[in-house]
């Protein structure tokens, strides 16, 4: 994603002809978006996103397991790991 940011900032200075990269070459302005899709495909290739997701998911389910346990006045698994 900062790829992409760093990639669309350059584009807009390139168009603009403002600041140094208004002297660059195209092929140095849009390098980032080459990047960002290499990125994506290795991200996906090697399961990366997939495990940040399956990550994601298990700290939200925890989260959601632990705002019960403590509504019912159970102890947390936080609170229980601490003993």
């Amino acid at each position: 994603m900062y790829l992409l940011g760093l990639g669309i900032i350059l584009l807009l200075l390139k168009y603009l002809e403002f600041g140094p990269p208004a002297t660059w070459s195209w092929w140095v302005v849009l390098a980032p978006f080459a990047a960002a899709v290499v990125w994506w495909a290795w991200a996906d290739w090697s399961g990366y996103t997939k495990r940040k997701a399956m990550e994601r998911h298990e700290e939200r389910k925890q989260a959601r397991i632990d705002r019960q346990r403590k509504a019912i006045g159970r102890p947390t698994s936080a609170s229980s790991r601490r003993r």
